[in-house]
């Protein structure tokens, strides 16, 4: 039987440092001109892209798309800076693919160059490997809204990329294909956006995405966030997990003078804030198996009352391929943020969907191009399913449980946590001399091992997740205009081997589902009539 410790160990090495290895060609590429790779429409309409959303996924994919010659129109509910206690924290994957777009200047970012683990008052640091790469390349913390924000006026400089705060409420359908949205503006005039891709990208509590995909929400817990002043982490420039009962709490620096504290409760039901629970929890509960040098300015902290609350959404990838239509971001796929791998598996996203379009002068063929987006969730796969099974694995194992099993995978996973959590969690028990209480407890250390680790991974999708090459739509070749001929089928054949290369040394996966908005997607929505055309309209409830 696998040993969680054991995918574990694969897992993290894999998750924290993707993109590390080989990628320092692509930094000195990334940074080239786009002169030579600007995709120019055929058409004379306006707009080739909407974009529902303009946080982490929908700017980055606004600017680099803008950047390739598109001519993209974001739509965006609030163009304020916005206010979270959470996409605060980028791994050194996600900044290598960051930069590119030089988003993290001129808002305090902080290098952040590993983790270190707390327990029972002992501690160990593990950091990255970073030592054969530019001193630059490490991970990056800072404020969720001023990131967004510049990333924002990135792509809003662009004179291609449109940028509007308006609320979408409906995607425009007309024979099974999405031809563009309905949308309010802040005054609450109603108007239409038409192209011939609308990328949906508008969050974790998307209203469309019941449209595009099988949505299958979890909340395995909530985080309480503080913002922690006049204090530092005892390792400097790196986040801090506490293995705390009765699960995970999370530091990590936002700002030369500030630090992030994530306090995780099981369950969907937090201590109110208003009549003084949540307080009152935090001082007598957690303050107390919080390292001592950030027990003052928790407490400090906790006594204004500038306390947020958020659900932790995990959902996995299950889209109905749509003509016209595509899902990305906290929309489309989300996990437990304990491991900060969600803009990670954003940008990636962002990254190989820009490459697959590159090679498209027209986005017309919307059908086409549908079975061409099927490569884009196949490509996608194995770093996604990869950060989403170390995320949902590791926040089980951190968490406390009455379980004497489970309390000794937790143990294990901190005393020696790069070992394999759950082999040497049976060593420990069985040794020195083993016994019929601790052959139990070791049987049932590895039952509960694989009880977290395989549905995990059966709903990320086994075969998606470890043999994508065998997935039909890993080969799917750009579309081209019909007829052509062997020598076309040939070019388009090739401008995709590369994106197919990456994928296969590091890049994502997905399972393809084979229903489309006019079936069985609709369902979930009433479908009218639109304006004109013989438009048809799907509208969310």
């Amino acid at each position: 039987m696998v040993a969680l410790g054991a995918v574990i160990a694969i897992l993290l090495g894999f998750a924290l440092f993707y993109g590390l290895k080989g990628k320092k060609k692509s930094i000195d590429s990334s940074m080239k001109s786009s002169e030579n790779r600007t995709c120019k429409s055929d058409s004379g309409r306006s707009t080739d892209i909407i974009i529902v959303g303009a946080g982490v996924a929908g700017s980055a994919l606004a600017y680099t798309l803008g950047k390739d010659g598109r001519r993209v129109h974001v739509i965006e509910r609030d163009l304020r800076q916005p206010d979270r206690i959470v996409g605060e924290l980028l791994q050194p994957g996600g900044y290598l693919k960051l930069v590119e777009l030089d988003c993290v200047s001129d808002i305090d970012a902080q290098n952040v160059y590993g983790y270190a683990l707390y327990k029972d008052g002992k501690s160990t640091k593990l950091s990255y490997p970073l030592g054969s790469f530019n001193s630059n390349v490490a991970g990056r913390s800072f404020h969720h809204g001023r990131f967004v924000q510049r990333m924002r006026e990135k792509a809003a400089s662009l004179p291609n990329v449109r940028m509007e705060q308006g609320r979408v409420t409906s995607l425009l359908e007309r024979n099974g294909t999405i031809k563009g949205v309905e949308y309010k503006t802040k005054t609450g005039e109603k108007h239409t956006a038409y192209a011939p891709l609308t990328v949906v990208c508008d969050g974790c509590c998307s209203n469309l995405r019941r449209n595009l995909c099988n949505p299958k929400v979890e909340i395995p817990s909530c985080f309480v966030g503080l913002a922690l002043e006049n204090c530092k982490l005892p390792f400097a420039n790196h986040g801090h997990v506490v293995l705390a009962e009765p699960s995970p709490i999370l530091f990590y620096p936002i700002s030369s003078t500030e630090i992030r504290c994530l306090v995780d409760i099981p369950g969907q039901k937090v201590p109110s804030v208003s009549n003084g629970e949540m307080a009152q929890y935090l001082k007598t509960v957690i303050a107390p198996q919080i390292p001592h040098e950030l027990q003052t300015a928790f407490i400090s902290a906790t006594e204004k009352g500038n306390m947020r609350t958020m659900p932790n959404r995990s959902m996995p990838a299950a889209p109905y391929p749509t003509p016209g239509a595509l899902l990305m971001g906290d929309a489309f796929n989300m996990r437990h943020p304990l491991t900060g791998g969600g803009m990670t598996v954003a940008l990636s996203d962002v990254i190989l969907l820009r490459d697959l379009l590159r090679p498209l002068h027209s986005l017309d063929n919307a059908y086409s191009l549908c079975k061409y987006f099927e490569s884009f969730y196949t490509l996608r796969k194995p770093v996604a399913s990869t950060i989403n099974t170390l995320a949902g694995a590791l926040h089980k194992v951190f968490s406390a449980s009455s379980d004497p099993a489970r309390e000794e995978m937790r143990q294990a996973c901190f005393d020696y946590l790069r070992l394999g959590v759950a082999v040497y969690g049976v060593g420990r028990i069985l040794i020195p001399f083993p016994s019929p209480k601790r052959l139990w407890i070791g049987a049932r250390l590895i039952s509960d091992a694989s009880g977290i680790i395989f549905p995990i991974i059966k709903a990320e999708g086994i075969t998606q997740m470890f043999f994508p090459v065998a997935v039909p739509a890993y080969y799917r070749a750009p579309p081209v205009k019909w007829p052509m001929g062997r020598a076309a089928r040939g070019t388009a054949r090739h401008e995709h081997v590369s994106v197919r290369h990456e994928a296969r040394h590091g890049t994502h996966v997905g399972r393809a589902g084979s229903r489309i908005l006019g079936t069985r997607a609709l369902k979930h929505g009433t479908i009218r009539d639109g304006p004109k055309h013989g438009t048809r309209k799907s509208t969310v409830h």
